[in-house]
Formats: structure tokens, C-alpha cells, sequence
């Protein structure tokens, strides 16, 4: 554990990857709401078909920077921003960045399931018929592809035109998260997917993430810290809207370089 008495830049070095092995790129990243600063200076790098998590306490910032990743917060009016998001190495907030192609390569998935009011079938189609003309044939494929992708194929493949509200919500969550796989993101972005599911549906929540990571980029704002040493390759520890230690996951859970961190981890944080 290092020095009490020195600062957490300096006793925290940069997570650094190579430009192929790198999704996303954080550069001093301010941003406020209403010019009440919810983050401040904050810098790191997200890599490539890994899951990164997010941990820390509610309200130190870690969903604000997800929503930030895909510009959600161009929404509000009242947030400002100083600092440079960067994807596969360009500025997200360039003139000539295209935003709604920019949320389709990196899609969003929200505490709470949120299955439009239609059936199975067409929630995943949502994307699909916004994005491209597929043949009938070439849209069924797609559709399989994307439930046999969150691992909820077998379990409607016989109901598909049933509404989408009849589904379990863990069953629910997986939906949606077919919904956004049909686009083809290279990158997903999930808020706290599993909080609100029953142990059972958390695991399959994780078992899909774990899965995934082959195919595309994940990054997890979670609450719970068993979840995050369990799926994540790469855990980043945030409070106060700064970054205050950043390292593998098996790093930060098991050897800490920040006594803070460990108290947060442990329980111990006031």
C-alpha cells in the first residue's frame, strides 16, 4: 500500500494500450450539470473485447461517464463539457461525427428493461428496419442471430409474435439486449443490467457478458463489487467524479495500490 501523504495522480499511473488494442480513449474529461461539476479531469483508456467496470459509490459519476460515452447527455441542455472522447480514435464530438451512428456501434443497455410495447419479434426488428432494407429472410436471420447471441433463442423461439411484456424480466433484459446486438455495435454500454433481476437472471446477465466479450467491447457500471471481480477483465474505481484508481480487476480486488480503494472494496469507506 503506498504513502497516505501522497496524491492519487501520483500514486496512480496511467492504464495504458496499444491504438489496436484500444475502443475508447477518456481525456481529461470535466463535465457538469448546471454547472455542478459531476466530472472532474477524469482520464483513461477502454480496451478492445474486454469488459471494463466502473465501481464506486452512488452518485461519484460512473453512469454519467457511460451516458458520456455515447454523447446521451447532448440531450440536456444544461450540461457542459471540456475534455476529449475518443472512438477507435476519433473525436465523438467532432463536427462531422454522425451521433445516431455513433449510438448504434455503441449501444446503451439501461438499469431497467425497457421492451417497447410490441412483440418479441419486432423489438429485436426495431434497429434492423431503422437501419437497412433487409429482405424478410435476411431479417428472421439477423433476429435469430441476435436472441441466439443473448442466449434467450430457445427460450421464445416458439412465441415470437407474443408481446414482449409477457417475458420475465430478467427475460426482458436479455430482449433488450438482443435489440441492440441486431445493429452490430462494437461496443456496449450497460448500466447496472442486473440490479433489478433475481439471482438466476444475473447469472445468465453475466454468463451473456462473458460471452460477448469475444464478439465486442463491454463496459459495466455496477453497484455490486462480487459482480464486477467475477466478469470484468479491467476495473476502474471512481468517487467524486475522479478517477482514483484504475487497473486489472484482479489487481484492484486483490492488491490495491490506494488504501481508499481497499475501503471501498472491503466495505470500509465513510
Amino acid at each position: 500500500m503506498l504513502d497516505a501523504d501522497m496524491t492519487d495522480t501520483e500514486k496512480t499511473p496511467a492504464v495504458r494500450f496499444a491504438p489496436e488494442h484500444c475502443s475508447l480513449g477518456i481525456e481529461r474529461l470535466s463535465l457538469a450539470y448546471a454547472g455542478k461539476p459531476a466530472l472532474n479531469e477524469l482520464t483513461l483508456q477502454i480496451p478492445r473485447h474486454r469488459i471494463t467496470a466502473f465501481i464506486g459509490p452512488s452518485g461519484c459519476g460512473k453512469s454519467t461517464l457511460l451516458r458520456a460515452l455515447n454523447r446521451l447527455h447532448d440531450l440536456n441542455p444544461e450540461v457542459t463539457r471540456r475534455g476529449r472522447i475518443t472512438f477507435e480514435g476519433e473525436d465523438i464530438h467532432a463536427a462531422n461525427t454522425h451521433v445516431a451512428e455513433l449510438r448504434r456501434r455503441v449501444g446503451m443497455v439501461f438499469q431497467a428493461p425497457n421492451p417497447f410495447p410490441m412483440s418479441i419479434y419486432e423489438n429485436v426488428a426495431f434497429g434492423l428496419r431503422l437501419q437497412k432494407r433487409l429482405k424478410k429472410r435476411q431479417r428472421d436471420d439477423v433476429i435469430e442471430w441476435a436472441l441466439r447471441a443473448a442466449a434467450l433463442w430457445d427460450e421464445v423461439k416458439d412465441d415470437l409474435h407474443a408481446s414482449a411484456w409477457q417475458l420475465s424480466g430478467g427475460q426482458q433484459q436479455r430482449l433488450v439486449i438482443a435489440r441492440t446486438l441486431a445493429v452490430k455495435p462494437d461496443i456496449l454500454l450497460l448500466d447496472e443490467p442486473a440490479s433489478a433481476l433475481d439471482p438466476i437472471s444475473t447469472l445468465k446477465i453475466e454468463e451473456l457478458m462473458g460471452n460477448l466479450k469475444h464478439q465486442l467491447t463491454l463496459v459495466l457500471v455496477t453497484h455490486n463489487m462480487q459482480q464486477a471481480a467475477r466478469v470484468s477483465d479491467y476495473t476502474a474505481f471512481i468517487d467524486d467524479g475522479r478517477l482514483i484508481e484504475y487497473g486489472t480487476t484482479d489487481d484492484i480486488f486483490t492488491n490495491p495500490r490506494l488504501q481508499r480503494t481497499e475501503n471501498y472494496i472491503t466495505g470500509r469507506m465513510n
